[in-house]
Protein backbone atom coordinates (compact mmCIF):
# COMPACT_ATOMS: atom_id res chain seq x y z
CA UNK A 1 0.00 0.00 0.00
CA UNK A 2 1.39 3.00 -1.30
CA UNK A 3 1.77 6.13 1.50
CA UNK A 4 -0.87 7.97 -0.09
CA UNK A 5 -3.39 5.13 0.40
CA UNK A 6 -2.16 4.70 3.69
CA UNK A 7 -2.39 7.98 4.70
CA UNK A 8 -5.87 8.40 3.12
CA UNK A 9 -7.36 5.40 4.92
CA UNK A 10 -6.08 6.47 8.38
CA UNK A 11 -8.15 9.30 8.02
CA UNK A 12 -10.87 8.20 6.64
CA UNK A 13 -11.17 5.39 9.16
CA UNK A 14 -11.70 8.67 11.76
CA UNK A 15 -13.36 10.67 9.61
CA UNK A 16 -16.23 9.31 8.04
CA UNK A 17 -19.53 10.48 7.48
CA UNK A 18 -22.08 7.84 9.19
CA UNK A 19 -24.28 7.09 6.85
CA UNK A 20 -26.90 4.53 6.47
CA UNK A 21 -25.64 2.36 3.41
CA UNK A 22 -22.19 2.16 5.41
CA UNK A 23 -21.73 -0.23 8.31
CA UNK A 24 -19.42 -0.22 10.97
CA UNK A 25 -17.21 -3.66 10.04
CA UNK A 26 -17.13 -6.09 7.12
CA UNK A 27 -19.56 -5.43 4.07
CA UNK A 28 -22.50 -3.81 3.26
CA UNK A 29 -25.00 -5.47 1.66
CA UNK A 30 -24.71 -5.23 -1.89
CA UNK A 31 -28.39 -4.75 -2.81
CA UNK A 32 -28.25 -1.29 -0.51
CA UNK A 33 -25.53 -0.59 -2.30
CA UNK A 34 -27.03 -0.45 -5.09
CA UNK A 35 -30.19 1.51 -4.59
CA UNK A 36 -27.72 3.95 -2.56
CA UNK A 37 -25.48 4.07 -5.90
CA UNK A 38 -28.78 4.97 -7.73
CA UNK A 39 -30.25 7.29 -5.23
CA UNK A 40 -26.77 9.20 -5.18
CA UNK A 41 -26.55 9.99 -8.66
CA UNK A 42 -26.69 13.78 -9.38
CA UNK A 43 -28.15 13.73 -5.77
CA UNK A 44 -26.56 15.15 -2.59
CA UNK A 45 -26.21 12.51 0.14
CA UNK A 46 -28.35 14.69 2.75
CA UNK A 47 -31.43 14.44 -0.13
CA UNK A 48 -30.84 10.88 -0.31
CA UNK A 49 -30.54 9.32 3.46
CA UNK A 50 -34.76 9.72 3.76
CA UNK A 51 -35.47 8.61 0.29
CA UNK A 52 -33.25 5.74 0.95
CA UNK A 53 -34.97 4.15 4.32
CA UNK A 54 -38.26 4.57 3.10
CA UNK A 55 -37.20 2.48 -0.40
CA UNK A 56 -35.69 -0.19 1.92
CA UNK A 57 -39.04 -0.19 3.79
CA UNK A 58 -40.86 -0.71 1.24
CA UNK A 59 -38.86 -3.06 -0.87
CA UNK A 60 -36.66 -4.86 1.87
CA UNK A 61 -34.95 -7.25 -0.21
CA UNK A 62 -34.14 -7.53 -4.06
CA UNK A 63 -36.05 -10.14 -4.99
CA UNK A 64 -39.64 -7.17 -3.73
CA UNK A 65 -38.35 -5.05 -5.63
CA UNK A 66 -38.26 -7.18 -8.73
CA UNK A 67 -41.48 -7.92 -8.35
CA UNK A 68 -42.71 -4.44 -7.60
CA UNK A 69 -45.15 -2.41 -9.98
CA UNK A 70 -43.29 0.25 -11.60
CA UNK A 71 -45.91 3.22 -10.03
CA UNK A 72 -45.79 2.28 -7.20
CA UNK A 73 -41.49 2.24 -7.11
CA UNK A 74 -42.10 5.87 -9.40
CA UNK A 75 -43.64 7.18 -6.37
CA UNK A 76 -41.18 6.32 -3.45
CA UNK A 77 -38.65 7.96 -5.73
CA UNK A 78 -40.82 11.29 -5.96
CA UNK A 79 -39.07 14.43 -5.38
CA UNK A 80 -36.19 12.76 -6.26
CA UNK A 81 -35.76 13.56 -9.85
CA UNK A 82 -34.25 11.96 -12.75
CA UNK A 83 -36.89 9.33 -12.87
CA UNK A 84 -35.14 6.90 -15.41
CA UNK A 85 -32.86 6.02 -12.41
CA UNK A 86 -35.42 4.00 -10.55
CA UNK A 87 -37.08 2.97 -13.72
CA UNK A 88 -33.46 1.02 -14.27
CA UNK A 89 -33.16 0.36 -10.63
CA UNK A 90 -36.54 -1.78 -10.62
CA UNK A 91 -35.04 -3.43 -14.27
CA UNK A 92 -31.72 -4.13 -12.74
CA UNK A 93 -33.76 -5.91 -9.91
CA UNK A 94 -35.27 -8.31 -12.15
CA UNK A 95 -32.08 -8.98 -14.30
CA UNK A 96 -30.19 -9.95 -10.78
CA UNK A 97 -33.51 -12.44 -9.95
CA UNK A 98 -33.31 -13.97 -13.54
CA UNK A 99 -30.09 -14.09 -14.23
CA UNK A 100 -27.57 -14.11 -11.22
CA UNK A 101 -30.53 -16.23 -8.69
CA UNK A 102 -30.98 -13.26 -7.07
CA UNK A 103 -27.31 -12.59 -5.56
CA UNK A 104 -26.23 -9.02 -7.10
CA UNK A 105 -22.85 -10.19 -8.94
CA UNK A 106 -19.41 -8.92 -7.41
CA UNK A 107 -17.89 -9.06 -11.05
CA UNK A 108 -17.15 -5.72 -12.96
CA UNK A 109 -18.58 -7.26 -16.32
CA UNK A 110 -21.67 -8.86 -15.03
CA UNK A 111 -22.94 -5.42 -13.42
CA UNK A 112 -22.34 -3.76 -16.47
CA UNK A 113 -24.37 -6.14 -18.11
CA UNK A 114 -27.53 -4.77 -15.65
CA UNK A 115 -29.95 -2.06 -16.56
CA UNK A 116 -28.61 1.66 -15.97
CA UNK A 117 -25.32 0.21 -14.63
CA UNK A 118 -22.31 2.04 -16.03
CA UNK A 119 -18.44 2.00 -15.31
CA UNK A 120 -18.38 4.06 -12.14
CA UNK A 121 -21.69 2.12 -10.65
CA UNK A 122 -20.03 -1.24 -11.10
CA UNK A 123 -16.48 -0.04 -9.58
CA UNK A 124 -18.45 1.47 -6.36
CA UNK A 125 -21.27 -2.03 -5.93
CA UNK A 126 -17.67 -4.28 -6.76
CA UNK A 127 -14.92 -2.58 -4.52
CA UNK A 128 -17.88 -1.58 -1.60
CA UNK A 129 -19.97 -4.77 -1.22
CA UNK A 130 -16.68 -7.05 -2.09
CA UNK A 131 -13.83 -5.57 -2.08
CA UNK A 132 -13.59 -6.45 -5.72
CA UNK A 133 -10.84 -4.54 -6.49
CA UNK A 134 -12.61 -1.92 -9.10
CA UNK A 135 -11.95 2.14 -9.82
CA UNK A 136 -14.17 4.06 -10.06
CA UNK A 137 -14.47 7.91 -11.32
CA UNK A 138 -17.29 10.20 -9.45
CA UNK A 139 -17.22 14.15 -9.78
CA UNK A 140 -15.46 13.96 -6.01
CA UNK A 141 -12.98 11.66 -7.32
CA UNK A 142 -12.32 14.08 -10.54
CA UNK A 143 -11.83 16.96 -8.42
CA UNK A 144 -9.37 14.98 -6.04
CA UNK A 145 -7.27 13.47 -8.48
CA UNK A 146 -7.48 16.44 -10.75
CA UNK A 147 -5.73 18.63 -7.67
CA UNK A 148 -3.08 15.74 -6.56
CA UNK A 149 -2.11 15.57 -10.23
CA UNK A 150 -2.56 19.27 -10.71
CA UNK A 151 -4.44 18.60 -14.48
CA UNK A 152 -5.14 21.60 -15.76
CA UNK A 153 -7.21 20.58 -18.63
CA UNK A 154 -10.86 20.05 -18.72
CA UNK A 155 -11.93 16.63 -17.35
CA UNK A 156 -15.05 16.46 -19.71
CA UNK A 157 -12.61 15.96 -22.01
CA UNK A 158 -12.56 12.11 -23.47
CA UNK A 159 -8.67 11.86 -23.72
CA UNK A 160 -8.36 13.37 -19.92
CA UNK A 161 -11.35 11.04 -19.02
CA UNK A 162 -9.48 8.20 -19.90
CA UNK A 163 -6.44 9.07 -17.63
CA UNK A 164 -8.69 10.00 -14.60
CA UNK A 165 -9.61 6.56 -14.35
CA UNK A 166 -5.78 5.26 -15.73
CA UNK A 167 -4.79 7.19 -12.15
CA UNK A 168 -7.85 5.90 -10.14
CA UNK A 169 -6.74 2.22 -11.31
CA UNK A 170 -2.84 2.74 -10.45
CA UNK A 171 -3.60 4.34 -6.98
CA UNK A 172 -5.94 1.21 -6.00
CA UNK A 173 -4.61 -0.75 -3.09
CA UNK A 174 -5.05 -4.34 -3.47
CA UNK A 175 -6.32 -4.36 0.00
CA UNK A 176 -9.23 -2.34 1.45
CA UNK A 177 -10.27 -1.42 -2.38
CA UNK A 178 -14.07 -0.51 -1.38
CA UNK A 179 -12.65 1.84 1.79
CA UNK A 180 -10.28 3.39 -0.45
CA UNK A 181 -13.20 4.27 -3.05
CA UNK A 182 -15.28 5.56 -0.62
CA UNK A 183 -12.41 7.63 1.35
CA UNK A 184 -11.51 9.27 -1.96
CA UNK A 185 -15.44 9.89 -2.43
CA UNK A 186 -15.20 10.93 1.02
CA UNK A 187 -12.42 13.71 0.96
CA UNK A 188 -13.63 15.24 -2.38
CA UNK A 189 -17.62 15.44 -0.55
CA UNK A 190 -15.82 16.74 2.84
CA UNK A 191 -12.70 18.38 2.48
CA UNK A 192 -11.80 18.92 -0.94
CA UNK A 193 -14.89 20.94 -2.42
CA UNK A 194 -15.34 22.86 -5.64
CA UNK A 195 -15.15 26.46 -4.36
CA UNK A 196 -13.29 26.46 -0.48
CA UNK A 197 -11.05 23.22 -0.09
CA UNK A 198 -9.75 23.10 3.27
CA UNK A 199 -6.07 22.08 2.11
CA UNK A 200 -5.15 23.07 5.85
CA UNK A 201 -6.43 19.96 7.20
CA UNK A 202 -6.27 17.69 4.22
CA UNK A 203 -5.01 14.86 5.28
CA UNK A 204 -2.78 13.65 1.97
CA UNK A 205 -2.28 18.07 1.36
CA UNK A 206 1.55 16.21 0.97
CA UNK A 207 1.22 14.43 -2.03
CA UNK A 208 -0.86 17.59 -3.74
CA UNK A 209 0.62 19.09 -6.81
CA UNK A 210 -2.00 21.47 -6.93
CA UNK A 211 -1.49 22.96 -3.48
CA UNK A 212 2.00 22.97 -4.34
CA UNK A 213 1.87 25.14 -7.09
CA UNK A 214 -1.39 26.90 -5.07
CA UNK A 215 -3.79 26.39 -8.20
CA UNK A 216 -6.11 24.31 -6.30
CA UNK A 217 -8.54 26.99 -6.57
CA UNK A 218 -8.35 26.75 -10.29
CA UNK A 219 -8.47 22.87 -10.61
CA UNK A 220 -10.26 21.42 -12.17
CA UNK A 221 -11.15 23.49 -14.63
CA UNK A 222 -14.87 24.80 -14.34
CA UNK A 223 -17.46 23.78 -17.08
CA UNK A 224 -18.33 26.46 -19.51
CA UNK A 225 -21.37 27.97 -18.79
CA UNK A 226 -24.43 27.48 -21.59
CA UNK A 227 -27.56 29.24 -22.09
CA UNK A 228 -30.02 27.51 -20.89
CA UNK A 229 -33.14 27.16 -23.02
CA UNK A 230 -36.83 28.63 -22.18
CA UNK A 231 -39.51 25.92 -22.98
CA UNK A 232 -43.60 27.26 -22.29
CA UNK A 233 -46.27 25.10 -21.21
CA UNK A 234 -49.93 25.95 -20.93
CA UNK A 235 -51.22 23.74 -17.56
CA UNK A 236 -55.23 23.15 -17.73
CA UNK A 237 -56.64 21.52 -14.07
CA UNK A 238 -59.64 20.57 -15.44
CA UNK A 239 -62.09 19.12 -12.66
CA UNK A 240 -65.61 18.23 -12.99
CA UNK A 241 -69.10 18.52 -10.90
CA UNK A 242 -67.79 15.83 -8.24
CA UNK A 243 -64.76 17.78 -7.02
CA UNK A 244 -62.59 15.02 -9.44
CA UNK A 245 -59.23 15.96 -12.02
CA UNK A 246 -58.65 15.33 -14.84
CA UNK A 247 -54.66 13.88 -15.23
CA UNK A 248 -53.42 12.05 -17.88
CA UNK A 249 -50.01 9.92 -18.20
CA UNK A 250 -46.77 11.55 -20.77
CA UNK A 251 -45.57 9.44 -23.31
CA UNK A 252 -43.09 5.95 -22.38
CA UNK A 253 -40.28 7.90 -23.11
CA UNK A 254 -38.77 11.36 -23.38
CA UNK A 255 -38.36 13.83 -20.10
CA UNK A 256 -40.72 12.71 -17.14
CA UNK A 257 -41.71 8.98 -18.77
CA UNK A 258 -44.52 7.69 -17.67
CA UNK A 259 -45.42 10.37 -15.14
CA UNK A 260 -48.76 11.50 -14.03
CA UNK A 261 -49.87 15.17 -15.09
CA UNK A 262 -52.74 17.71 -15.49
CA UNK A 263 -53.14 18.13 -18.90
CA UNK A 264 -50.39 19.68 -20.52
CA UNK A 265 -50.32 21.62 -24.25
CA UNK A 266 -47.47 23.70 -25.37
CA UNK A 267 -49.59 25.51 -28.15
CA UNK A 268 -48.24 29.40 -28.07
CA UNK A 269 -52.04 30.30 -28.35
CA UNK A 270 -53.74 30.64 -24.96
CA UNK A 271 -57.27 30.85 -26.25
CA UNK A 272 -57.43 28.11 -28.23
CA UNK A 273 -56.13 26.12 -25.26
CA UNK A 274 -58.72 27.21 -22.87
CA UNK A 275 -61.86 27.15 -24.83
CA UNK A 276 -63.82 24.50 -23.42
CA UNK A 277 -66.48 23.44 -20.70
CA UNK A 278 -69.08 26.44 -19.59
CA UNK A 279 -67.23 28.21 -16.60
CA UNK A 280 -64.27 30.61 -17.64
CA UNK A 281 -61.04 29.80 -16.92
CA UNK A 282 -59.56 30.80 -13.74
CA UNK A 283 -55.60 31.83 -14.01
CA UNK A 284 -54.44 30.07 -11.37
CA UNK A 285 -50.71 31.54 -11.89
CA UNK A 286 -47.26 30.37 -13.26
CA UNK A 287 -44.91 28.26 -12.14
CA UNK A 288 -40.99 28.09 -13.09
CA UNK A 289 -39.36 24.97 -12.84
CA UNK A 290 -35.71 24.97 -13.39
Amino acid sequence: MTPFAKALLQWYDSAKRDLPWRVASGFPNPYHVLVSEAMLQQTQVATVIPYFARFLAAFPTIESLAESEEQRVLRLWQGLGYYSRARNLRKAAIAVVEQFGGVVPHAVEDLLTLPGVGRYTAGAVASLAYDTVAPIVDGNVVRVICRIDAIEEDPREPLIQKQLWRRAEEMLPTKRAGDFNSALMELGATVCTPKTPACLICPVRKFCRAFDQQIQHRVPMAKKAKTTPLQQRWVLCVEDQAGRFLIEQRPATGRWAGMWQFLTTSTADENTALTFGTTPPTDLGIVRHA
